[in-house]
Parts: C-alpha cells; sequence; structure tokens
C-alpha cells in the first residue's frame, strides 16, 4: 500500500525533531505535528529556560564575593520582567532554528493537535494522512496533586511567565525541578521553602550528594522541611495563599509551586484507536526498539517514562530514525553510565553508580571523597564546601561512580563520564596529571579512601 508518509512524528520537541530529520535525512518522507510549541519541554518550558534562571540566580553570590577581590559595587538592583522579557526573546529565536531545522531537512510540519485515527492513520485540522510508521513523541506534562485549592497553585509550565518575582514562595516537592527552582527563587531574593514529604529529597541520587546539599541550602538560609506535606491551600483577602500541613501547622505564601511528578501527554491521542498499551504508571510501553504493542506506532522519550533527560531522547530518536531508514547504522542506545546534572545552587553532576547502588548490586566498594572550600572563595567570606567522591569497586579498581556538588559541577563530571563510559580504573585517575589550579584536579589527587 502506498502512505502519504514513511514516517509521521506526533510531537517536535527533542526526541520527535531528532527521529523526523534524521529519518528525512535517509530519505523517508516525513512529516511532524506539534499543537504548542517547536522543541518541546527542554526549550520551552525546561531545561534551556531553567538555566537562564539559574544564571539569572548566581548573580546574588558573586555580587556578595566581589568585595572580596576588591570590588566595591551600588546596592545590586533585580528585575523580574526583564529576565523573563530576555528569556522569551531567546526562547522564541530557538523555536525559529528548530521550525528551520525541520523545513530545511525536507520535513513536512503541520501544526495542530495530531489524533491517531488507526494504526497508520492521523488526522490533524480536519485532514487525514497516512504513514507506514507513527512515532509518539508527545512527552510530559507537569501534574499537580487535587488537594483542596490545588487551583491556586502552579507548576513550572506557569513559572516561568509569572508577571513579577513572589515574595513568598512555597516549594513542593523532593525531586531535581523542585531543587532547582527552590534554588532560583532563592537566590533571585524571594523568602523560599522546600517542602517535602520524604525524609530527604533528591532521592536515588548518592547519599553523600544528598546531605551536602542540605547542609549547604540550610548554610544559604534556604528553608528545608521534610516530612511534611499540604492538607490544603486557601487564597486570602489580600491574595496571599494560607496553606494548611498534614500535621496542623500554617505556613503563608505568595507563590505555591508544585514539582511532584509528571505524566505521560496523551490526551486525546486517539490510541484507543489501536493495540498500543500502557504500563501501571500510565507511560506508552515499548520493547528495546520502541516499538508499540501495535506493530506500526512507535514511541520515545519522557512518554515511554524510561531516562526523561533531553539528550537521551536525542539518542532514541536517533535510533528510531537507523533502525527505520538506515539499519546498517543502527546502534541500540546504551542507558548505562549516563551523566546527568541538577542545576541546583550550587550544582550537581553525577554519573554512574550511587554508592547504594554499588553496594546494592554485591561490589565490594571503595569510596574517596573529598569536601574543601573552593580557591574561589579564600579571599571572602562565603563557607560553601565542595564535595568530590569516587565510588570504586575495590576487587578491579573500577571506577562505578563519580559524583560532585559544586561549581560548574555539570561541565566538569561531562569529561569525567567519558572515562567511566570507558572503564577507567581509579589508577587511571591517580596517574592522571592535574589541571592546577582548579577544582577538577581534587578528582585525580584523592588518594585515601573514606573510613567504612
Amino acid at each position: 500500500m502506498a502512505y502519504d508518509f514513511d514516517l509521521y512524528v506526533i510531537g517536535a520537541g527533542s526526541g520527535g525533531v531528532r527521529a523526523a530529520r534524521f529519518a528525512a535525512g535517509f530519505g523517508a518522507k516525513v512529516a511532524v505535528a506539534e499543537s504548542r510549541y517547536l522543541g518541546g519541554t527542554c526549550v520551552n518550558v525546561g531545561c534551556v529556560p531553567k538555566k537562564l534562571l539559574v544564571y539569572g540566580a548566581h548573580f546574588a553570590e558573586d555580587f556578595e564575593q566581589a568585595s572580596g577581590f576588591g570590588w566595591s559595587l551600588d546596592e545590586a538592583q533585580f528585575d523580574w520582567a526583564t529576565l523573563i522579557a530576555n528569556k522569551d526573546r531567546e526562547i522564541n529565536r530557538l523555536n525559529g532554528i528548530y521550525h528551520n531545522l525541520l523545513v530545511n531537512s525536507g520535513v513536512t510540519l503541520h501544526e495542530g493537535h495530531a489524533r491517531i485515527v488507526d494504526p497508520h492513520t492521523v488526522e490533524i485540522n480536519g485532514e487525514r494522512h497516512s504513514a507506514k510508521h507513527i512515532l509518539i513523541a508527545t512527552g510530559g506534562w507537569p501534574q499537580i496533586p487535587e488537594v483542596p485549592g490545588h487551583e491556586h497553585a502552579i507548576s513550572s509550565n506557569q513559572a516561568f511567565f509569572l508577571n513579577e518575582l513572589p515574595k513568598r514562595v512555597l516549594v513542593v516537592g523532593g525531586g531535581y525541578i523542585a531543587v532547582e527552582f527552590a534554588g532560583i527563587f532563592h537566590g533571585l531574593g524571594a523568602k523560599t521553602t522546600l517542602l517535602y514529604r520524604g525524609e530527604l529529597f533528591l532521592r536515588g541520587f548518592d547519599g553523600s550528594v544528598r546531605k551536602h546539599l542540605q547542609e549547604e541550602l540550610t548554610k544559604r538560609g534556604m528553608d528545608l522541611q521534610f516530612n511534611a506535606d499540604i492538607e490544603r491551600i486557601e487564597k486570602q483577602a489580600d491574595g496571599s495563599l494560607k496553606v494548611t500541613l498534614k500535621d496542623g501547622r500554617h505556613l503563608e505564601a505568595d507563590c505555591v509551586f508544585y514539582a511532584t511528578g509528571r505524566r505521560p501527554m496523551l490526551d486525546n491521542l486517539g490510541l484507543e484507536n489501536t493495540g498500543v498499551t500502557l504500563d501501571k504508571k500510565g507511560f506508552v510501553e515499548v520493547d528495546e526498539q520502541y516499538q508499540t504493542a501495535e506493530p506500526s506506532i512507535l514511541a520515545l522519550g519522557d512518554v515511554i517514562g524510561r531516562v526523561q533527560l533531553t539528550p537521551v531522547a536525542l539518542a532514541e530518536g536517533m535510533a528510531v530514525a537507523r533502525r527505520l531508514f538506515k539499519p546498517e547504522q543502527y546502534r541500540p542506545v546504551d542507558y548505562k553510565m549516563i551523566p546527568t546534572a541538577v542545576f541546583s545552587l550550587p550544582n550537581i553532576g553525577t554519573v554512574g553508580l550511587t554508592e547504594e547502588e554499588a553496594r546494592d548490586a554485591g561490589h565490594d566498594v571503595v569510596i574517596f571523597e573529598s569536601r574543601f572550600r573552593p580557591m574561589k572563595l579564600t579571599l571572602t567570606e562565603c563557607q560553601e564546601r565542595t564535595l568530590m567522591k569516587l565510588v570504586v569497586d575495590a576487587k578491579t579498581d573500577k571506577v562505578l561512580g563519580c559524583h560532585m556538588v559544586g561549581p560548574e559541577a555539570g561541565e566538569i563530571v561531562q569529561g569525567l563520564a567519558i572515562a567511566l563510559k570507558a572503564g577507567a580504573t581509579k589508577q587511571h585517575f591517580d596517574e592522571t596529571i592535574g589541571v592546577h589550579p582548579t577544582a577538577a584536579e581534587e578528582f585525580v589527587t584523592m588518594r585515601t579512601p573514606v573510613a567504612g
């Protein structure tokens, strides 16, 4: 049967655009449907604007520390509207780049909400298009628990478009998005409380990393409240919010920001017209080649709920395009040793196994840790300390994990990820000459294991 398209991609986020562009480059006839914004979550309401806001928040520290280096500054003034307007301009520029990338690759762009009518047909804007393969790349969407008054709270989607910086912010959640936004609001001058129902935030990260960040955020004056959860939110006559916790306490805030999870974006997608199945968390079930239970339909990225990171979606998009249209170049995505960063203030960078994961996997581990005050701070009053940690297999000397909390942690760990991917041992680290004077050289000068 002749189809209108070889591949019809629903969703123009990172993974969908990558799959579409490369499939078209391999000679396939490709279309992409997008109902919101080109570039998906990452470009519009995720990593890119968030990192810009993190940069903005970081200047408060730089101004504080400048006097130690001889700079005399008048009192710094921050204008939220300027930051948001400049952020919006940059996002619009990136939207244009994504548009040109698609169109110049020969991809047909359909703007509107696409719905699957049957395993080979998509309907959009009242028109139907047939396709040999349909790729679902619709991403995720933040969800706010339906506590009484939840309509007064916001998610990350709204946080990027607030008209003004709230004076008092209550951030709810214990994942990296909660931690990052708490750092943004706090750094920009809002009185910030981070509320999490668990014992300690960043579950799944290395225990030393979690504790170290807790200490540093507390030093900076952020109010961290663990084992706490919201019962209800009430709007007051003056527009402020009264928050009642499950333990009966009351908190006052001007903004309640929820970062308590994301759901797959499958609204009105028409999956009931196909054999596509969902897992118990509601994500699209796929096999190792991103094939759903419906042979003609594939899915990747956040909508499958594996590793919800932009570079992973990009790798998955590339794998799908190659397998379908350039099989001689196909290679599966390797989910081991994926480096990641949390743009908290200070940053976290991590790759490989945590100490807890290594022990649970049966490794006899040796731990190397260093905590120090970075050279940049020695002329200042700032008492922030950096953490660096290596998790090493005692039998093979192989470095299983590398973790850091401190300035530019993501930039430093990216390079170390290559070493770990290549199977570096602790001896390789020890024999590598450091770049002096840098914080990064500490990773190659840790000689004495920590006790325990």
